[in-house]
């Protein structure tokens, strides 16, 4: 059997886990373990359900989509404007005055957006640490107030919250029965924290070279990136509806096993 907690080394102790992760982490784990402890009642009281909070935070990183595109589209727009600009007549004024206008108004909708997401997340993200802990404490390397207080670390935020989400994905995962089921990959989660790190950082140089931009080559450079900064965006935003979606399914089997931990009809207990 391998172990319960790194599910890469046999298992070593009476924990169910190697002895790698036995020194690491010495409390015995409070979820469900293989030939383990029945879970106790008090554990499953203190276990909330992430589905609401998951299916509200999904349909905002909808918004956030389509907010993007729209952003996308208002800035493509303006580039056109701008090359299609003959002189500074008052017909080419009134025609970027439009473009501008739009421009500004997909932008604050995509603020709103993702603001409103950004708030929903948080809350979600707290639940989801607050569940892991129940499953298994000694995975979580952070205490729990750091679920939304390390995305407001500067500098510390480019890591600290994919510590807190490795552990929190690691304890969710449905430990190994013995009956060849894979263990749960953090590819999802690495690709969408990647995502959203570059997304990040290349939004701030995109902002940056526009709001400086002053000559025309200059503008319509900083246009080109605000497009790809967004066209980055959406794509992160899709790995989080995704990495969201399939944490949240992870805890409510885990919560279901939780539950009743007896081996399925014609299985044998590892």
């Amino acid at each position: 059997m391998l172990c319960t907690t790194c599910r890469q080394r046999p298992a070593a102790s009476a924990t169910g886990r190697c002895v790698r992760c036995t020194a690491l982490y010495p409390s015995p784990p409070q979820g469900l373990m293989p030939g383990g402890p029945a879970p106790t009642a008090e554990g499953l009281h203190l276990l909330r359900s992430p589905e609401g909070l998951s299916k509200a935070v999904v349909a905002l990183f909808g918004a956030v989509i389509a907010t993007d595109a729209l952003a996308m589209a208002a800035e493509a727009y303006l580039w056109r404007t701008y090359a299609g600009a003959d002189g500074l007549t008052f017909v080419a004024l009134e025609r970027l005055r439009r473009a501008e206008s739009l421009t500004t108004l997909a932008v604050g909708l995509q603020f709103l957006a993702c603001l409103a997401t950004a708030v929903l997340f948080l809350l979600w993200f707290r639940r989801v640490r607050g569940n892991a802990e129940v499953f298994d404490a000694g995975m979580q390397p952070m205490r729990r107030g750091w679920a939304i207080g390390a995305w407001f670390v500067p500098v510390g935020n480019l890591w600290l919250p994919r510590r807190i989400a490795g552990g929190i994905w690691s304890a969710s995962a449905v430990p190994d029965t013995g009956q060849g089921r894979p263990p749960g990959s953090q590819a999802l989660l690495n690709l969408w924290w990647g995502a959203w790190v570059c997304t990040l950082l290349f939004a701030r140089y995109a902002d940056s070279r526009y709001d400086k931009a002053v000559v025309f080559d200059d503008v319509m450079g900083g246009l080109r990136l605000l497009i790809a900064s967004d066209a980055l965006d959406v794509l992160a935003a899709v790995l989080a509806l995704l990495f969201v979606r399939r944490l949240t399914a992870m805890q409510g089997e885990r919560a279901r096993l939780y539950a009743d931990p007896r081996p399925e009809p014609g299985t044998v207990p590892a």
